[in-house]
C-alpha cells in the first residue's frame, strides 16, 4: 500500500491501547497532505490525543479544523462530540421544527446523547457518513480507540439496523400514556386499580422517566427510516474497496493473541486489512560494553535484551500470518514526536518501511 497515494480514500487505524494509533494518523495525515491531496483526521478516541499531537484546539470539537501546515494539499482534524453530532443529526433530519424542538427539549434525550452507552460509537458513523457524502476530502483517516470500542464502532451499523426492525421498538412506540399523562388503558377510568399500578411504577422505575422515554420514541420515529438508511450506507463504505484498516499492534509475544483476534475479526467480517504495522520496536544490538561502568554495561544488557525480545515477538506474529499479509516493524523513537515535523518524519519512515517490504515479498 502507497500510504502517500489517495487510494483508498478511507483508512481506518484500529488496535489496542497504548500502541500509538493517535500518533501514526496524525503522521499519515501529514504524509497525506504533503503528497497533495486534500485530508482529513478524525477520531473518537476518548483519551483525545490527537489535539494535541496535530496542535488543534477545543475548535476541533466536533468540527473540521485546518491544521497549520504548509504543504501542497491540505490538513483538517476533526475530534468527535457526540453531543454535538447528535444535534446537528436531529436538526438536520426532523421532518418541521416543531418535531425538532420536541426532541431537542425531551429529558430523556438529554441524558441519551450525552451518557448512554453506545452513542459515542453510533455517532462516529453518523460524522463518517456526513463526511463521505459531503466528498471534500481525497482521504479520510479514522483514528479509533483500543480494540473492544473500535468493535463497537464497526458494528454500530448493524446494532442501529436490528434496533429499528426490533420488537422492542415497536413497543416502545405504542401509545403509553394519554393526554392527562396517565396510563392507557387504564389512568382514571380503572380508578383505585388504575392508580396502584401507576403509583408502583412510579416507585419501580419512575413514571415520568416512562413519560419522557415514550415522548421521546414517538416524537424520534419519523427519523428512524433515515437512521436506518445511514447505517446501511456506512456499512457498505467499510466494507467496500474504498475502506481499509490499518492494524497498529505492539512489540512483544504477549501482544500477539490481541493482534490475531482483530486481524481474524477484520477478515471474517469481510473488510480490508491492509498493512499490520508492530510499532515503537526497540532495536537490536550488542549488549556488550568493556571498559565501561556497571550502570552503563546493566542499561545496554537491558536494552539488547528488549531488542532480542521485540524481535523474537515481530518473527513469532510474521510466522502466524498468511504470506500475502504485509507486516513492518516501526522502530522505537527516542523521544515521542510532538511537533508537526517529527510526525511527517515518521509517516515518511512507514512508507518507506512498507515498500520496502512489498518490494522483498
Amino acid at each position: 500500500m502507497d500510504l502517500r497515494a489517495g487510494r483508498p480514500p478511507f483508512l481506518v487505524c484500529v488496535g489496542a491501547g497504548g500502541v500509538g494509533k493517535t500518533t501514526l494518523a496524525a503522521a499519515l495525515g501529514l504524509l497525506s497532505a504533503r503528497a497533495g491531496h486534500r485530508t482529513l483526521v478524525m477520531t473518537f478516541d476518548p483519551s483525545l490525543r490527537l489535539k494535541d499531537a496535530l496542535g488543534v484546539g477545543a475548535a476541533a470539537h466536533g468540527e473540521e479544523v485546518a491544521v497549520p501546515y504548509d504543504a501542497p494539499g491540505s490538513l483538517h482534524a476533526s475530534l468527535l462530540d457526540p453531543r454535538k453530532t447528535f444535534d446537528r443529526l436531529v436538526a438536520r433530519y426532523a421532518p418541521d421544527d416543531a418535531t425538532r424542538d420536541r426532541i431537542l427539549g425531551n429529558p430523556y434525550y438529554d441524558h441519551l446523547a450525552g451518557h448512554l452507552g453506545g452513542i459515542l460509537e453510533y455517532m462516529a458513523v453518523e460524522r463518517l457518513y456526513e463526511v463521505a457524502r459531503e466528498r471534500r476530502y481525497d482521504r479520510v483517516i479514522l483514528d479509533t480507540p483500543p480494540t473492544r470500542q473500535a468493535i463497537d464502532f464497526l458494528e454500530a451499523p448493524q446494532r442501529i439496523v436490528s434496533f429499528l426492525d426490533s420488537g422492542a421498538l415497536k413497543i416502545a412506540l405504542k401509545p403509553w400514556f394519554d393526554e392527562d399523562g396517565h396510563l392507557q388503558p387504564g389512568g382514571r377510568r380503572l380508578g383505585f386499580i388504575g392508580r396502584g399500578l401507576e403509583r408502583f411504577l412510579d416507585r419501580v422505575v419512575g413514571l415520568q422517566l416512562l413519560r419522557d422515554m415514550s415522548e421521546f420514541f414517538r416524537a424520534f420515529e419519523p427519523l428512524f427510516d433515515g437512521f436506518r438508511q445511514r447505517a446501511q450506507a456506512v456499512e457498505n463504505l467499510l466494507a467496500s474497496p474504498d475502506a481499509h484498516f490499518l492494524l497498529v499492534a505492539g512489540p512483544g509475544e504477549a501482544r500477539i493473541p490481541d493482534t490475531l483476534f482483530f486481524a481474524r475479526r477484520l477478515k471474517a467480517a469481510g473488510w480490508r486489512l491492509g498493512p499490520l504495522v508492530v510499532n515503537r520496536v526497540h532495536p537490536r544490538f550488542d549488549g556488550g560494553a568493556e571498559g565501561s561502568s556497571a550502570a552503563e554495561r546493566d542499561g545496554r544488557q537491558l536494552f539488547a535484551w528488549l531488542g532480542e525480545r521485540h524481535a523474537r515477538g515481530v518473527d513469532a506474529l510474521r510466522a502466524l500470518l498468511p504470506p500475502e499479509q504485509q507486516l513492518v516493524a516501526l522502530p522505537l523513537e527516542p523521544d515521542e514526536p510532538t511537533d508537526l515535523a517529527a510526525l511527517e518524519a515518521m509517516g515518511r519512515r512507514l512508507q518507506e518501511l512498507l515498500r520496502s517490504s512489498a518490494t522483498d515479498r
